[in-house]
């Protein structure tokens, strides 16, 4: 584990593409005209975004290449950019609670809900893969709890308005800002009123500690900041995953990770270092089973530095 430099190109200072009046242009036209109507908009919306976006295309050509042991296509490319706007879709649904017309497979709640029932609280880890709305839809509904999201806002501050007004207030005020001063102090509150408290563990920002760990193929760095979290806190683990199946279609999952976490001044470094070891190498067998719903549109292995 070692303190990161800034990237070649930190994601949270890159600004935010498209814009809240696409968006709420989007939601005018599923409101009158239906979802299929706004499912349909995506293929010229996406062929767009692929076409505009050099740098972001070559950052998902690199990282399909590892996923699918081969070189990957334009097609590859649109169907990657396709599922993420599809996701974006269905976001505006989802957070407004409306779940009925979706397919939504789950596995693993059971477990999740006994760990709750313990009432020791839980970090649920999930990752730029997929539908984190979806995930935590399930969550919402399946669990008698607070549910709170550790997130990072600052590069996409207008869109997580847009959504926060669709999904009201208590959406809202579920958001606990990442690097916010009383943040902590949230997360510890919830989790001893027995909560559950998701973050995405998948990408680190500048100047964050992280681990390099083997990943699809080359070492990456992942963040240390939620393995050091669940240290500090001892809370239980659980990996979460919203996987896009096809139009409305999820497939969401909890997987147990760590009963607890403890590490010492001596060993932490190297606890953490195991810890995300175990992450990637979890998310890794995701991305090469389900390849085009692992949304990072950058220089993840920063091959470029």
């Amino acid at each position: 584990m070692r303190d990161a430099g800034q990237p070649a190109l930190d994601w949270t200072a890159a600004p935010e593409r498209g814009s809240t009046g696409m968006l709420h242009l989007m939601l005018w036209i599923v409101r009158r005209l239906g979802w299929r109507a706004g499912h349909l908009l995506l293929y010229p919306i996406t062929a767009y975004f692929l076409a505009s976006s050099p740098r972001q295309r070559r950052a998902v050509r690199g990282y399909l290449c590892r996923a699918l042991g081969r070189r990957a296509g334009m097609a590859d490319l649109f169907r990657l950019y396709f599922a993420f706007a599809s996701t974006i879709l269905d976001r505006v649904f989802l957070a407004a609670g409306e779940v009925q017309d979706y397919r939504i497979e789950i596995e693993g709640l059971d477990a999740l809900q006994a760990l709750l029932a313990e009432g020791r609280g839980c970090l649920l880890f999930g990752a730029h893969f997929g539908s984190f709305e979806a995930l935590r839809a399930v969550a919402d509904a399946g669990c008698p709890v607070e549910v709170a999201v550790l997130m990072h806002e600052a590069n996409a501050a207008r869109v997580k308005a847009f959504f926060d007004a669709i999904g009201g207030s208590r959406r809202a005020a579920a958001i606990i800002p990442l690097g916010a001063p009383e943040a902590m102090l949230r997360v510890r509150e919830c989790l001893e009123g027995g909560g559950l408290v998701g973050l995405l563990a998948d990408r680190r920002t500048g100047g964050e500690k992280v681990a390099r760990v083997p990943f699809l193929g080359s070492h990456a760095p992942l963040p240390a900041g939620p393995h050091l979290l669940a240290g500090m806190l001892g809370a239980p683990v659980v990996l979460g995953f919203g996987i896009w199946r096809g139009p409305r279609h999820y497939l969401v999952r909890f997987e147990p990770f760590a009963e607890s976490v403890t590490f010492g001044r001596k060993d932490r470094e190297a606890v953490v270092a195991a810890l995300a070891d175990r992450y990637a190498a979890r998310l890794e067998a995701l991305c090469r089973a389900y390849p085009y719903n692992w949304f990072n549109f950058y220089d993840f292995w920063e091959e470029g530095r």
